[in-house]
C-alpha cells in the first residue's frame, strides 16, 4: 500500500489544527489511512516528519501531504474549497492568456495524450517543493504504472517561450542536458548513461522515435517519461510560476491527476491557471484539452439500500452530512416513499463506480466509531456449495490421474494472456485503472497460467502433470454486467511423448468419472497444432477444448518439451 511522509508543520497547517498522535491515529480512519511511524521528537516542528500508510488504492488523491489533510478536514465540518473557478471550461478559454501547448501528430503511437496546468500567485518554498516531488513520484510510480502510463514534470514559466511543443524525435539525433548532468547527451544515451534512463528507459527502449517537450525557441523542457532538463525543468525553492503536464496513454487518468494536483495547490493558496493543450486527433475528450476540468459523472443511492447494508436508520439529514463531510455535492429526490441521491464526488476523485461506493461514503463520513458492535441474531449452519464439491470430485480425479493441483493468480498481463497464447483481445475483461500492467487483465483460460508455471519449471524432473480448479472471466453480452465469470479446470502435461492421444485418454476418464457421456468435434483454437486438437462436447453443448500446444506457443514461452492441455468448463457439466 502506499506510503507518504508529511511535514508536520505543513500538514497540520493545513488540517486546520493540530493534534495528539493517538488522536491523529483516529482521525485517519476517514483517509483509510494509519501511522505508519511517528517523528524524531528531537527535531523542530518544521523538521520532523510524520510517516502515514494509505490502506486503499482507489484514493490517489491522499497520496500527498494536502490530500490526507484535506481529507480530514472536511470530514471535521470544514467547507470544500471553491474548484469551481479553475474546472469551467469557460473560464478556462477566457484566463488562458494565450498558452498553449501544441501537440505533433506523430507522437500518437508513442505516448499520445498530454494535459498541463500554471500555479502562480507566491514563491514555492521547501516543504511545498518536497511535497511536489513526492506526489509527482507516488501518482507516476503507483497509479500511472511505474510511469508507462502516466508521468508528470514541472518547469519555471518565466523562462518558457509559448507555444510549447509537444513531439516525436529521433533519439540519435536530439540532445539536450539532462537533470544532474552539466553536458548535453543524446536521448538514446541518457536511457544507458542517466540513472533515470536506467530506471525508467525500459519504457521507451522499444520506439523508433521519442517524445520531447521544447518551448518555441527549441528550448528542450523534458524527454517524457525519463527525465526533464537541467535548463527549464530544473524548478528550485523560490521558484513563483510554475507550469506543470502529464503525458501519458490514458486520457481520464491525466485529468484526474491534473485535477488532484491543482486542488492541492489551490488549497495551499496558489492561483492555478489552465493551459490549452491542442491534440491533432481525438483524444476521447475531445481534441483540444483545458486541464483541469470536471469529468465525474454522477452516481445515484437510495436511501432504504443505504440503510439494509449499513445495517442503520439514517434518515436524509444524516446522509447528506455524511456524504459532504466526504467533499461531496448531493442532490435529492423523494422516489416512492424513498429517497434517491444523486452523489458528484469531488473533481479530484473518480472512484466511484457503484451504488455501493456511495454507501460506503456514507458509513465513512458518519465515522466508523459511531456504529454500535452487534451480535449476529440468526443461527446458521454453513456447508459446502454444490459446485465447490463437485469441483472437489474433480480435483480427486486429476489426481489420481497423476496430476499436482497448482494455484494462480486471476490477474495477469496482456502479454501473457494475450500475446504468448496467440489469442486476440475480444473477449477478455481489461482492468480499467490496473495498478500494474503485470494485473491488467482477467485470465480468460487457465491454459495460459499451467504455461507461465512449466516456462519456470525446466530444472524439474519429467513429465511435469498439472492442473487446477479456479475462476476464469470473459466478455458477455447474455450477462447484465457484460461478463461471465466460471468455473474451470485446465490441466497440462510436459513430456517428450506428450500427445493427443494421451490427452484424449485422461480427458475420457474425467468425464467417466464425473458420470457424463460426451463426444468430440474438429474445432481450430490457435493455441493448438491444427488437426491435434477436439472440442469437448456434452449434451450438445461445447464444454471443453485440449490437443497438443502449438509450436508457435511454446515458442513464446520458451518452453522447449512438447505440451499437450485442456480446461473444461466444470459449470457446465453440474
Amino acid at each position: 500500500m502506499p506510503k507518504i511522509e508529511v511535514n508536520e508543520k505543513l500538514f497540520f497547517k493545513m488540517v486546520g489544527q493540530k493534534y495528539d498522535y493517538d488522536t491523529l491515529e483516529k482521525k485517519l480512519t476517514c483517509g483509510k489511512a494509519e501511522l505508519d511511524e511517528k517523528p524524531d521528537m528531537s527535531q523542530s516542528e518544521d523538521q520532523r516528519v510524520i510517516k502515514i500508510e494509505l490502506n486503499d488504492t482507489n484514493r490517489p488523491d491522499l497520496w500527498s501531504t494536502n490530500g490526507v489533510a484535506r481529507q480530514l478536514r472536511i470530514h471535521a465540518g470544514a467547507k470544500l474549497g471553491d474548484y469551481d473557478k479553475f474546472l469551467s471550461r469557460e473560464g478556462n478559454l477566457k484566463d488562458n492568456q494565450g498558452r498553449v501547448v501544441k501537440v505533433d501528430a506523430n507522437i500518437k503511437d508513442i505516448r499520445p495524450y498530454m494535459v498541463a496546468f500554471m500555479i502562480a500567485g507566491k514563491p514555492i518554498d521547501e516543504p511545498m517543493l518536497l511535497d511536489i516531488i513526492q506526489t509527482q513520484e507516488k501518482l507516476a510510480w503507483n497509479f500511472g504504472r511505474k510511469r508507462r502510463s502516466l508521468s508528470m514534470g514541472l518547469y519555471r514559466v518565466d523562462q518558457i517561450k509559448w507555444p510549447v511543443h509537444y513531439k516525436a524525435v529521433d533519439p540519435d539525433k536530439t540532445s539536450f542536458v539532462p537533470l544532474a548532468c552539466d553536458a548535453p547527451m543524446t536521448c538514446r544515451q541518457i536511457l544507458t548513461d542517466h540513472p533515470k534512463g536506467k530506471d525508467f528507459g525500459w519504457i521507451l527502449a522499444d520506439k523508433k522515435m521519442f517524445p520531447l517537450l521544447t518551448d518555441d525557441s527549441g528550448e528542450v523542457m523534458s524527454m517524457a517519461p525519463i527525465i526533464n532538463s537541467a535548463t527549464l525543468g530544473a524548478v528550485q525553492v523560490g521558484d513563483k510560476d510554475l507550469m506543470v503536464e502529464l503525458t501519458g496513454d490514458n486520457i481520464d487518468n491525466l485529468i484526474l491527476a491534473a485535477n488532484i494536483v491543482a486542488c492541492d495547490f489551490a488549497d495551499c493558496g496558489y492561483e492555478i491557471i489552465p493551459i490549452k493543450v491542442e491534440h491533432p486527433y481525438d483524444t476521447g475528450r475531445g481534441k483540444d484539452i483545458y486541464a483541469p476540468f470536471y469529468f465525474q459523472e454522477p452516481t445515484k443511492a437510495l436511501l432504504k439500500n443505504i440503510n439494509k447494508l449499513l445495517g442503520s436508520d439514517f434518515d436524509k439529514a444524516k446522509v447528506l452530512d455524511a456524504l459532504s463531510r466526504m467533499g461531496n455535492k448531493v442532490e435529492t429526490k423523494d422516489v416512492d416513499d424513498d429517497v434517491e441521491f444523486t452523489v458528484w464526488p469531488a473533481p479530484y476523485r473518480n472512484d466511484f463506480l457503484h451504488e455501493v461506493d456511495v454507501i460506503e461514503d456514507v458509513m465513512i463520513g458518519v465515522g466508523l466509531e459511531n456504529f454500535n458492535a452487534e451480535k449476529p441474531s440468526d443461527f446458521t449452519i454453513g456447508r459446502l456449495m454444490p459446485l465447490t464439491l463437485f469441483s472437489r470430485k474433480a480435483k480427486n480425479v486429476m489426481v489420481g490421474l497423476g496430476y499436482q493441483e497448482m494455484i494462480f493468480n486471476y490477474l495477469g498481463s496482456k502479454k501473457d494472456y494475450i500475446e504468448k497464447m496467440n489469442i486476440d483481445d475480444s473477449a477478455i475483461i481489461e482492468v480499467a485503472n490496473p495498478m500494474s500492467e503485470n494485473y491488467q487483465f482477467v485470465r480468460p483460460s487457465i491454459i495460459a497460467s499451467l504455461l507461465r508455471a512449466e516456462a519456470q519449471s525446466a530444472n524439474a524432473i519429467f513429465p511435469h502433470k498439472i492442473f487446477e480448479i479456479g475462476k476464469v472471466a470473459y466478455l458477455c453480452d447474455e450477462e447484465n454486467t457484460g461478463t461471465r465469470t466460471r468455473q474451470s479446470l485446465g490441466f497440462m502435461t510436459a513430456a517428450s511423448n506428450a500427445n493427443f492421444n494421451n490427452a484424449a485418454s485422461e480427458v475420457s476418464s474425467l468425464l467417466y468419472f464425473l458420470d457424463h457421456e460426451y463426444k468430440v468435434e474438429e474445432c481450430d483454437d490457435p493455441r493448438f497444432i491444427p488437426g491435434r486438437q477436439a472440442a469437448i462436447v456434452v449434451n450438445g453443448k461445447r464444454v471443453g477444448v485440449f490437443g497438443e500446444v502449438h509450436p508457435q506457443v511454446l515458442e513464446n514461452w520458451s518452453i522447449t518439451v512438447p505440451c499437450v492441455a485442456g480446461e473444461v468448463d466444470l459449470e457446465e457439466l453440474m
